[in-house]
């Protein structure tokens, strides 16, 4: 042509002359244009912003996805043999033993109750009333150390008087902390838990006794801790059903809780722990409140000291404001999907917990002292502190 330039060289060509130059010869923005010629708009928008809100979004909302993506990489456990609870005040021991496929004791088996003590003070006292008639002798543990390696106060230790009705049938331990930062809570937990099984020797715990294996907030009933102390040939080890509450017992959360279990002692194979020890499950063998805490103070302190510290993925998370919504809601602390292993019961499940206005079949103890304990009552969620 005589009028204008005309290259046959290609555009991409001269790209590639450019950028394959020494640096000498080309400037930075120059080079930069070349290698992003081939981008179109789209492309653009795609790397620059929907890849960073991806990435933020599962950030932000990973451990929901993996939660709500559970049974497709975890089976549920097998399920438990649930065996009836009989029970009413006005049936004998001997016919509630024969309901059972029992036989009847000529007298009943000792009883200990033993637990791993935090800072759940008003807890302990509603379980230590409602078991004391048929407890030979409570065992106790603390430590000065959180599960997360935290320190922490005495709590029981530096209240002890508050729990003068126990004391002749106390067995208290303490044991320091190792304060080991970064190792797993469970750990701790477990290292806890071996000195336990110590303070229950000096206790003087021996075979065929019963013992009680729970953390505090998980309470036996005490009729169900009566029924197994008479009752010949029962298992030799039985998980208890609760029915699980959180918060309060204001909020019923399901039939689901299954860790608390009762032992006939054997000293060369009785171990304390607190997963799954046997496929029995004894059913509505008492309550577990979760969380249920007078003070805000008390919701922080354990959201920082648990085994499940790593669900506090956010400083947010502690604020006492949101934490005092969150209870009146029935929501969950850690804003997290149900632990559930079907998406049946993962959705179902979503959502806030829903009140629940009964306050039948609850501890005795904590009705006939309703006014001090009213925030663990029905329409009683404001919390001191909150």
């Amino acid at each position: 042509m005589s009028d204008g330039y005309y290259s046959s060289k290609k555009t991409d060509d001269i790209c590639e002359d450019v950028c394959g130059q020494a640096s000498r010869a080309a400037l930075t923005m120059s080079r930069l244009r070349c290698m992003l010629r081939g981008f179109d708009l789209k492309t653009f928008v795609f790397v620059f912003v929907f890849v960073p809100l991806f990435i933020f979004g599962i950030y932000l909302h990973g451990q929901k996805i993996s939660y709500f993506l559970r049974p497709l990489w975890e089976s549920p456990p097998k399920p438990f043999v649930t065996i009836p609870h009989y029970y009413h005040e006005n049936v004998t021991m001997e016919t509630l033993c024969k309901l059972h496929g029992w036989g009847i004791r000529e007298s009943p088996r000792r009883v200990f109750d033993a637990v791993l003590f935090s800072n759940e003070q008003d807890i302990l006292t509603i379980r230590w009333k409602e078991l004391y008639p048929f407890i030979t002798q409570f065992v106790l543990l603390e430590s000065n150390s959180t599960f997360t390696g935290l320190p922490k106060p005495l709590f029981f230790a530096n209240n002890r008087h508050k729990f003068k009705f126990v004391e002749p049938r106390l067995t208290y331990g303490m044991i320091g902390g190792r304060f080991k930062k970064g190792e797993n809570p469970f750990v701790e937990e477990a290292y806890q838990r071996v000195a336990l099984d110590q303070l229950l020797r000096i206790a003087g715990i021996e075979d065929d006794d019963l013992l009680i294996m729970s953390d505090v907030d998980e309470i036996p009933s005490a009729h169900t801790i009566n029924l197994l102390r008479w009752c010949d040939d029962i298992p030799p080890i039985l998980h208890l059903q609760l029915r699980n509450y959180l918060y309060s017992f204001e909020y019923f959360v399901d039939n689901n809780s299954w860790r608390a279990s009762v032992h006939q002692y054997k000293r060369s194979k009785t171990r304390y722990a607190h997963y799954r020890q046997t496929d029995l499950l004894f059913s509505d063998a008492g309550w577990h409140c979760s969380f249920c805490f007078r003070y805000i103070s008390d919701f922080i302190f354990k959201m920082k000291a648990y085994s499940h510290y790593d669900r506090v993925r956010f400083s947010h998370y502690l604020n006492p404001k949101r934490i005092q919504d969150v209870i009146c809601k029935g929501a969950d602390l850690f804003d997290m999907i149900p632990e559930e292993y079907t998406f049946k019961e993962i959705i179902g499940k979503m959502g806030p917990v829903p009140h629940s206005y009964s306050a039948v079949h609850l501890p005795p103890y904590l009705l006939n002292n309703a006014e001090k304990y009213k925030y663990l009552l029905p329409g009683n969620c404001r919390r001191e502190g909150g």
